[in-house]
């Protein structure tokens, strides 16, 4: 699973040789002489080649995508449909009509609307999707220049590897997937494709890496949240057997409010993800079954502001960056902790960013969020509130790493957390998450979201 880039020798280009695209006799589209207009070759006029580069997009995008999909080697098929989905999305952002994917005169003269930098990125994507078609296997180079860059900026494979392992060693991961509660399985995302993410947005994540989210959280989205409770309850139960000095109540190692049964599934689901306000009515926010189903994505980084937000990692996961226990060093264990009131630290020279210290409502908490998606200049500017998937993952991580609950708001240092990526509308409840050391137990619980305590803060992410 970790192993880079794995050539298929048996793979044969589904192009004549002398009818590949214009693109793949350019070394990189990000190259061109210094003060010259940029032109990728598919935007080129006047050559055959160009044309010809085009055809692939007909059948891959425009059409079924499954033949072309299943004609690829297994493990490539994921970042098939990721490449074709970035295509998609972008063009319907930046208003390129799909059919004009296919036609090379309408492509060009879509492209002259688009800044340099956005025709470089599109060029990028359609480079690296025809050569997946083209040769059956990923473009080395690409990956090669990404995870040098990763590994310098992030450590990121040791970081993927002891994640991918816990994954595994708690049973969520199954050959190397989940299943969703759509009864879809859903391969995790590579080491290759987060590495790419992240380099191609290193210019707008150099602000949020600065500031200190360079923490990898791996999140199966769209397994149940019944068996990720049941996950986390085995998980605190044999961590107990191998630390005996951990204090835990091993008849009840876990607390959950009633309502988070089954909150995520069923005809009328109980729990809605990422809404725009904490009411009954009008909140906006969307049941998984709608995340996993239809065209709505999660929030994520994009490129520029103006892009339409995109689920960016495999589908039915999702990939964020947090802060580390110390910001400033990026090997620190576990995450960062939520501070209380007046107890903390701005971290980042770029755009200092204020910690998110407790004593605020939930609402005050998802204002911060809305303010920041208007706003680039904003400290908490790509930032997502959290679910019930992102925090049990990150509650086994830090304790795995750290020997310490997160979130154990009863040591005068840390908080409970609100997790303002999602709500309950039906009773209008915000989830509450912590470790409750009387009762020696992990505690998944729910609360006003007006109610203010200098205790309650929240952890927000950056999702690539």
């Amino acid at each position: 699973m970790n192993e880079f880039f794995r050539p298929t020798s048996e793979s044969a280009p589904r192009l004549e040789e002398d009818e590949s695209s214009t693109l793949g006799n350019h070394p990189s589209p990000l190259l061109g002489k210094e003060g010259e207009q940029f032109v990728p070759p598919p935007f080129q006029g006047g050559d055959r080649g160009g044309c010809r580069s085009l055809l692939f997009l007909r059948e891959a995008i425009l059409a079924s995508s499954s033949s072309v999909r299943d004609s690829l080697p297994e493990q490539h098929r994921v970042h098939f449909e990721t490449l074709r989905q970035e295509i998609i999305d972008f063009a319907q952002a930046h208003n390129i009509p799909r059919e004009s994917l296919s036609k090379p005169d309408a492509l060009r003269e879509a492209a002259k609307k688009l800044s340099t930098p956005d025709l470089q990125r599109f060029a990028i994507l359609l480079e690296r999707f025809e050569y997946l078609l083209v040769h059956h296997e990923l473009k080395k180079e690409d990956y090669t220049e990404a995870l040098e860059y990763v590994e310098t900026h992030y450590h990121l494979k040791e970081q993927y590897d002891s994640q991918f392992a816990l994954l595994e060693q708690v049973g969520i991961l199954k050959d190397d997937a989940i299943t969703g509660i759509d009864g879809q399985e859903y391969p995790i995302p590579t080491l290759e494709q987060i590495a790419l993410r992240l380099f191609e947005r290193h210019e707008t994540l150099k602000t949020k890496h600065d500031q200190g989210f360079t923490k990898l959280l791996l999140v199966p989205f769209g397994m149940s949240l019944d068996a990720l409770q049941e996950t986390l309850k085995q998980f605190l139960l044999k961590y107990k057997e191998s630390h005996p000095t951990f204090d835990l109540d091993i008849n009840e190692p876990l607390y959950t409010w009633s309502n988070y049964q089954g909150a995520d599934i069923g005809d009328s689901p109980k729990l809605v993800y990422h809404p725009q306000s904490f009411t009954k009515e009008g909140h906006r926010g969307k049941t998984k079954m709608e995340v996993l189903q239809t065209n709505y994505k999660l929030p994520t980084l994009t490129p520029t502001p103006t892009l339409t937000p995109t689920q960016t990692s495999s589908p039915g996961w999702t990939v964020h960056l947090l802060q580390p226990s110390d910001p400033s060093n990026i090997d620190s264990p576990g995450f960062a902790l939520i501070p209380k009131e007046d107890q903390s630290t701005p971290q980042g020279g770029l755009t200092p960013r204020p910690p998110l210290e407790a004593n605020k409502t939930a609402h005050e908490y998802l204002s911060i969020l809305q303010k920041a998606q208007d706003d680039p200049c904003s400290p908490y500017s790509h930032e997502s509130g959290m679910t019930p998937e992102d925090w049990i993952i990150a509650f086994m991580i830090h304790l795995s790493e750290t020997g310490k609950p997160l979130d154990n708001w009863q040591n005068n240092t840390e908080s409970i957390s609100y997790l303002t990526g999602a709500f309950f509308p039906s009773s209008v409840n915000v989830l509450v998450v912590f470790w409750n050391r009387d009762r020696r137990l992990a505690n998944l619980n729910r609360g006003d979201p007006r109610s203010q305590s200098g205790n309650r803060g929240a952890r927000f992410s950056v999702m690539v």
